[in-house]
């Protein structure tokens, strides 16, 4: 933590004579697309295996009425199946796993009064008025949700809401031009009617996730939804519902 904590004023240091009182925030925003820029290689990788799952779609269908009266033989026959293909059952994972640390550190530091023994000094650094340490409800009381703390948080719900709506209609054009992967017999598979519908909505409970945690930790959501945004844009034209990451 000590460390971290002294990457992220060595970063502010740098980007003061720029964003002033607000050089702290302006570093996690850096280091949050720093961070996604390290993981870009592997989401293009992503992109590639799911394409290629999403492709064996149909036999995987086939060999669920093949061995559906044996669980342990469908699980088997499924793995050997992407192991033949050469497709990960988990690609679409690993670039969110791997962002996991970085947000919980940022959660930790700006969550706690001491690091190494020493008071934190970054919880006394913030983003116009509203403090880095702080929450959405710390605003109620001070000066309430128009006051100008509040207003920070206004500005950073308007950013994910007007994401999370860029995300909702790009995967409905998505799914729109392309027919949903399908089963046996021609008939789409079993849930992706209910994940076509849903699938869409995830982007919105970003706006739970910035409310409830710091500040610093809420820009570092916002920062990635919106990279995460531009990312599927980019990598995911033309996927079908199945290929489209949550």
């Amino acid at each position: 933590m000590s460390v971290f904590a002294d990457l992220v004023a060595r970063l502010a240091d740098l980007l003061d004579p720029l964003f002033a009182g607000s050089a702290t925030a302006a570093a996690i925003v850096l280091f949050t697309a720093c961070v996604r820029l390290l993981v870009h290689p592997l989401s293009r990788a992503a992109a590639r295996g799911q394409k290629a799952k999403a492709a064996l779609a149909p036999r995987v269908a086939q060999l669920r009425v093949k061995h559906r009266k044996n669980p342990e033989r469908l699980q088997r026959a499924v793995l050997e199946l992407h192991a033949a293909e050469k497709v990960s059952p988990l690609s679409g994972c690993l670039p969110s796993l791997l962002q996991v640390p970085a947000f919980f550190l940022l959660y930790h530091l700006f969550s706690s009064t001491s690091i190494g023994g020493e008071a934190n000094a970054l919880l006394g650094h913030s983003l116009g008025a509203a403090p880095l340490g702080g929450r959405w409800a710390d605003t109620w009381a001070d000066g309430g949700v128009f006051g100008s703390a509040g207003l920070v948080y206004l500005v950073l719900f308007a950013v994910v809401a007007g994401v999370a709506t860029f995300s909702y209609r790009l995967a409905k054009t998505q799914m729109a031009a392309a027919e949903l992967p399908a089963g046996v017999g021609g008939q789409p598979l079993p849930g992706m009617d209910a994940m076509a519908r849903v699938m869409p909505l995830v982007s919105f409970l970003t706006l739970v996730t910035v409310a409830v945690v710091p500040l610093a930790a809420a820009l570092y959501v916002v920062t990635s939804t919106a990279w995460s945004a531009v990312e599927r844009a980019t990598l995911y034209r033309g996927a079908a519902p199945s290929v489209l990451p949550g």
